[in-house]
């Protein structure tokens, strides 16, 4: 039997407001199947014929409540899991904060999202969905822009 490797496709927004940056603390299994609390960029899955865009705007408005509008590419992240057998490739944008929508429910296990510091996100770096976060932010401060349409998306 021949089987497909695939990776598992991912968005990120890095948004940046006054000098902080919006992430999410959330819920997740760690490796042993405990129930653990994790910070990430607004992120998620890509769904089936969906954009990489259009996944980056909805994931952030799922996990936030935040109307997001991506402006460019940070960067393109393989991370190969290393307690699990399935690697990540992460798109991860930065752009344009729109309205919040007041009282919108988040995803489920999703805690909350909140407004920190590099200071304060470099200090929670051992609860780090993945090494991405700290990652895309530095990238992002180093100014690392790529234009959206190095992305293409045909319909």
């Amino acid at each position: 039997m021949n089987l497909i490797w695939k990776p598992h496709v991912t968005v990120a927004a890095v948004i940046e407001h006054a000098g902080r940056f919006l992430l999410v603390e959330e819920e997740v299994s760690d490796q042993t199947g405990r129930r653990v609390v994790r910070y990430n960029q607004p992120a998620g899955h890509l769904d089936a014929g969906e954009s990489l865009l259009h996944a980056c705007v909805r994931e952030t408005l799922e996990e936030t409540a935040w109307h997001f509008q991506p402006q460019a590419l940070v960067g393109i992240y393989q991370w190969p899991r290393p307690e699990r057998d399935l690697t990540y490739l992460r798109f991860a944008y930065c752009g344009e904060l729109g309205e919040e929508e007041i009282g919108r429910k988040l995803d489920q296990g999703i805690l909350r999202a909140l407004w920190l510091t590099l200071d304060e996100i470099q200090a929670l770096s051992a609860q780090h969905r993945s090494p991405l976060v700290l990652q895309c932010i530095r990238d992002y401060l180093a100014g690392h822009r790529y234009p959206l349409d190095l992305v293409k998306h045909y319909d």
